[in-house]
């Protein structure tokens, strides 16, 4: 589900047009209900793309483009949309280049404030293998981290790292994909983007052992991204032309929409019943902002960095960035990015996603894998 800077769902097939010739019943993946489409799911950016209905099937990691996308994973090119088999042929890869693409990794380091400086020690990967590991989010204990992988069957699955004996364990097993993994408000376990059976992305909930799959949002769909605000509310991403933020109550199902444009990285904003969302204006101008979960009202917080989108909050309400190999925090005073610390020495680059532990004491960093 994730080319800079533009800062683009993470959809296929809104980064990528229709092939030359492509039928008229591939439609824009933003009508998942068209009866004349089916749809393959592109692995590591997990979002649905149009197919011609009776197209013939390739291997999910063949239905990757070649683009850049906002995950930070190469792919190879949504060869489905080809209505012509022998066109599809032509470009399939050979089977050595359809695996699991070189992708990114997930880096853990230590976190701390020391005389009123942000300090941060020396990243490990931990998950340093081929392949898409990526979306990171720490569980409320801090002593685990949830993740999103696919492995050697092209299945995104969710996973959980535990960092005091450095054990990683697949939580979920399932015939759907999910990505996202997000700890639920009550600490009862964790909710998903589920890719579901018919391509369907909607909002899902699971136990911490990975049982219990229950929908949460039944009529919302296609959803990218999500975080919750509290117990009831949680702030979607939803695609489309262009992707939409919209808050919905999940024990009501209200959901009402409150900006359009927006990027992919959604946070709760501590201390504060807001959620922070990075929203595109009119001319191209980008800001992260935030809304007001009671009242819907948005108030612009700061400007992102140039070529980057994805950004997380400490525990005390500091605002952290990355861009290449450097992270840096937004000085509310001086109203500027500040740097952190150059992780290049620890062979972390192009950083994406950032995640921060409840007590502050850890970060997850994804970066380009190879590095």
């Amino acid at each position: 589900m994730e080319p800079l800077p533009r800062d683009l769902p993470d959809s296929c097939a809104t980064n990528v047009p229709p092939a030359s010739g492509a039928p008229s019943t591939v439609r824009a993946h933003s009508d998942p209900d068209a009866p004349a489409t089916v749809h393959a799911l592109c692995a590591p950016c997990g979002p649905r793309t149009p197919v011609a209905a009776g197209a013939p099937r390739v291997p999910r990691a063949a239905a990757l483009h070649a683009t850049r996308t906002a995950c930070g994973v190469r792919c190879l090119g949504p060869l489905l949309a080809l209505g012509a088999f022998g066109a599809l042929v032509a470009l399939l890869p050979t089977p050595a280049a359809a695996q699991a693409p070189a992708g990114t990794d997930i880096w853990l380091a230590d976190l701390a404030i020391r005389g009123g400086r942000l300090e941060v020690g020396a990243p490990v990967n931990i998950t340093d293998r081929d392949g898409y590991d990526n979306q990171p989010a720490f569980t409320p204990d801090g002593r685990a981290v949830l993740y999103t992988s696919i492995r050697e069957d092209g299945q995104a699955d969710i996973y959980r790292y535990d960092i005091a004996t450095r054990a990683h364990e697949r939580v979920t097993r399932t015939p759907e994909s999910e990505y996202s993994p997000t700890p639920l408000p009550d600490g009862s376990g964790f909710s998903v983007i589920r890719v579901e059976a018919d391509s369907t992305q909607r909002l899902w909930r699971f136990a911490a052992d990975g049982s219990g799959a229950a929908l949460v949002l039944e009529a919302v769909r296609p959803v990218g991204y999500h975080a919750w605000g509290d117990e009831g509310a949680v702030a979607l991403f939803v695609l489309g032309d262009p992707p939409t933020l919209r808050i919905a109550d999940a024990r009501s199902g209200r959901v009402d929409v409150v900006a359009s444009d927006i990027g992919r990285s959604l946070h709760r904003i501590p201390g504060r019943r807001e959620v922070s969302f990075l929203h595109r204006a009119a001319g191209g101008e980008r800001w992260i902002k935030a809304v007001d979960l009671a009242t819907r009202e948005v108030r612009p917080l700061a400007p992102p960095l140039d070529g980057s989108e994805d950004y997380a909050w400490t525990p005390d309400g500091t605002l952290l960035m990355g861009q290449g190999s450097r992270l840096f925090r937004w000085d509310a005073d001086a109203r500027e990015w500040r740097l952190v610390a150059d992780l290049a020495e620890a062979g972390v680059r192009g950083i994406t996603r950032i995640a921060v532990s409840p007590r502050g004491d850890r970060l997850a960093i994804v970066g380009d894998r190879g590095g």
